[in-house]
């Protein structure tokens, strides 16, 4: 996924949400969220879903990442292992449900983007980690 210097933010994203949910199996729907401030990006989807159920998505996924006690046990965990680091500890979280998996992945260029991407539960896990992966590092810079 190489896009040009010239294209913005909004349409870097875009571009990776859509990507995401093309190359990654079984995917039903993939978005964009900015931590800082709790927003959906960008999102696409194969069902057409109420903005307050895709506003809680973007909600529930920053208190997932950055939640006060997502954020305390990451100061524990960095402090008890030495990390001097402002990086986020957490980059990758996988969420099943009964008939879905959610994957959560931070963005390497931008810690405050989270993409998540929502597959059928079937999906061969792994292909979702090495998919997921391979487009976000493919993206790049935002």
């Amino acid at each position: 996924m190489n896009s040009p210097k010239n294209n913005t933010m909004t349409d870097r994203i875009g571009l990776l949400v859509k990507t995401l949910r093309t190359d990654v199996p079984e995917c039903l729907a993939a978005g964009a969220i900015d931590m800082s401030t709790g927003m959906l990006l960008a999102v696409q989807t194969v069902d057409n879903h109420p903005p307050e159920v895709l506003d809680l998505l973007a909600a529930a996924t920053l208190e997932l990442f950055q939640g006060r006690n997502v954020v305390m046990i990451e100061g524990i965990w960095k402090e008890r292992r030495g990390v001097r680091s402002e990086q986020h500890y957490f980059q990758e979280i996988l969420v099943n449900s009964d008939n879905l998996a959610h994957l959560f992945i931070r963005t390497p260029s931008r810690d405050d983007i989270v993409v998540v991407v929502v597959c059928r539960k079937a999906v061969n896990v792994g292909m979702l980690f090495a998919q997921a992966r391979r487009v976000v590092q493919e993206a790049g810079r935002l």
